[in-house]
């Protein structure tokens, strides 16, 4: 299964790589598209409605300012939806687009990460896939080890 990773507009490509280089890791399957739900909501609908059926497993969708995109995607896909809020230039600091897709009505789920978090959106969506995929789910594992490893070489060093 793929991971598609949309976005409202070009300018998020440089917070939706950490997404795509992760999962690329992994060995996952990505679909990188631009999708946006204000000036391509038709576009945006056949994406949403059909994404399932084209051999994706996860979205993550990134959007800046209302940050619409993910909510559309996740009201219109059965799909899990993972939104990224980006700070864009027209942002008022981030919580406009942390707080559109954070805010979501009962029924209509998106998991949310951190500002800029698509490192994090990219983990999650391997970690979905994972549930299925046992050859995945011991990257995840060796990428959690390599985590604490990290750790551990830095509490020696300054231990020492």
């Amino acid at each position: 299964m793929k991971v598609a990773i949309i976005m409202g507009s070009a300018s998020d490509m440089p917070v939706m790589e950490g997404a795509i280089k992760i999962l690329q890791g992994f060995g996952v399957e990505t679909q990188v598209d631009i999708v946006s739900a204000h000036r391509t909501p038709s576009y945006m609908m056949r994406f949403a409605t059909s994404a399932h059926q084209n051999g994706i497993g996860v979205v993550i969708a990134g959007a800046g300012g209302a940050a619409h995109l993910p909510g559309m995607v996740a009201a219109t896909s059965p799909l899990p939806v993972i939104g990224v809020p980006v700070k864009s230039r027209n942002s008022i600091d981030g919580w406009d687009s942390v707080l559109s897709i954070l805010q979501m009505p009962s029924g209509v789920p998106v998991a949310t990460v951190a500002l800029n978090g698509a490192e994090n959106a990219g983990i999650l969506a391997a970690q979905i896939l994972a549930t299925s995929n046992k050859e995945l789910q011991n990257k995840i594992v060796a990428y959690k080890d390599g985590l604490a490893q990290k750790v551990e070489a830095s509490r020696k060093e300054i231990n020492s």
